[in-house]
């Protein structure tokens, strides 16, 4: 009875840190402000730098991809931008979240806060930067027009989607690397890997449906990896392109099996993450 009175006990102290930190969002949603202020603090231009360096990468690999698969500019430069744009939180999420509490290791061990403030602060801060980007691919439907009708607004669940996805992964690594510190270059070097696995500069149906059998079966391992289905959640509905509704159905399941050994993490090592960092 005492086990099982400690286990419901563990298990109401990670719902709760969660819903505590949900609460204090005025706190956390001015520190992840003030992180963007701070770096840029003396910049003319701030944050729009970030929105500029992947503006002038994306057009400059979207013309050498469109070269290189002989796809019309039109084609190639909006898929690598919107892809640019959602990769870019992603990575965000994973690669800062795996930092998430060793950077905020003064605060910790000093701010009676639940732990979950620093990693909705990091998702904050990663939305900021996204609506920053937004800008560039506003400027890139002036440009480029596309076909965009009543299913793009599935973008705005997707993003939901990624936000929340990108809460679990944040508490998950952080955990981890506050107790493994090798866990942290390992991660950077998989989110590099990732990249390139991931079809962001390369469009994925092309290969799917290319004339020769052999590259299209190779082309479906590319379902094997779930950034993929992240990344087209947001991509379809923002480019105007018809809905794939299984590429939904896994990241639906990935959301779920995630929070549950995410919240199972955190019934057993929150309370050891002030020790660690």
């Amino acid at each position: 009875m005492a086990v099982t009175a400690s286990s419901n006990a563990a298990w109401a102290g990670a719902r709760k840190d969660l819903v505590a930190g949900w609460r204090s969002r005025e706190l956390w949603a001015h520190l992840g402000w003030q992180d963007i202020r701070q770096r840029y603090r003396r910049s003319v231009l701030g944050p729009i730098w970030i929105t500029i360096s992947m503006a002038v990468t994306a057009v400059a690999l979207g013309i050498l991809y469109a070269g290189l698969f002989g796809n019309p500019l039109e084609q190639q430069l909006p898929y690598i931008l919107v892809g640019f744009i959602v990769w870019a939180f992603i990575s965000g999420c994973i690669l800062e979240g795996a930092d998430v509490f060793i950077k905020n290791e003064g605060l910790i061990k000093h701010l009676p806060a639940p732990i979950s403030v620093h990693v909705y602060r990091l998702v904050w801060r990663q939305t900021l930067l996204f609506a920053h980007n937004l800008i560039v691919y506003a400027v890139m439907l002036m440009i480029f027009p596309q076909p965009l009708d009543w299913s793009s607004l599935l973008a705005f669940p997707a993003f939901a989607l990624l936000a929340v996805n990108g809460a679990w992964i944040a508490l998950l690594f952080g955990m981890a690397s506050s107790r493994f510190r090798d866990l942290n270059p390992i991660v950077g070097s998989v989110v590099q890997l990732t990249f390139f696995l991931t079809p962001i500069v390369w469009i994925y149906e092309d290969f799917l449906n290319s004339d020769n059998p052999t590259i299209a079966e190779r082309a479906r391992l590319a379902e094997i990896n779930p950034v993929l289905h992240y990344i087209e959640i947001i991509r379809r509905p923002m480019l105007g392109q018809e809905t794939v509704w299984h590429h939904w159905a896994v990241v639906v399941v990935i959301t779920l099996v995630g929070w549950a050994v995410t919240l199972w993490a955190m019934r057993r090592y929150r309370t050891r993450v002030p020790y660690w960092v």
